[in-house]
């Protein structure tokens, strides 16, 4: 069987790679479809959505990091490697924890109560849950780790 730590990660510049790809198409895919849901001006939703972003590409280093090293300890695989299901994990977990964050930016951005930013955010997080799971199944047969 081989050693956990035997099976490699990805570097720090491909996984910078990584996440400033994943944030760029995800403006440019998500930023239109919020500022129609939401009836916020496309000027505003971009540059609420670009503050969202900055907040996720730091998240999604953090999270995608320790998600891969507790995946190559239990199930001595490389990320490329990953099941359906477990990216399913992967992007409801990477989504649901980034709600922790983005919540209170929207709040303070927005004239939005409580409960319609919490709506927002879970749309916007549902939106993204569907775009990571294509994004990094994408980006792991592009670049596969090596």
């Amino acid at each position: 069987m081989t050693e956990p730590l035997a099976i490699p990660l990805r570097t720090f510049a491909d996984r910078a790679r990584q996440v400033i790809l994943f944030e760029f198409f995800g403006l440019l895919l998500i930023t239109p479809l919020f500022a129609l849901a939401s009836g916020e001006a496309l000027l505003s939703s971009a540059g609420l959505l670009v503050a969202l972003s900055i907040i996720a590409l730091f998240w999604n280093a953090l999270y995608c990091d320790l998600f891969d090293r507790i995946e190559r300890r239990l199930a001595r695989r490389a990320a490329d490697q990953r099941p359906f299901r477990l990216r399913l994990l992967h992007a409801f977990g990477f989504e649901g924890g980034l709600i922790l964050f983005t919540l209170p930016v929207i709040l303070l951005w927005t004239d939005m109560g409580f409960w319609l930013a919490l709506t927002a955010d879970l749309g916007l997080a549902l939106a993204y849950i569907g775009y990571a799971y294509v994004y990094n199944l994408a980006y792991d047969h592009l670049f596969p780790i090596r």
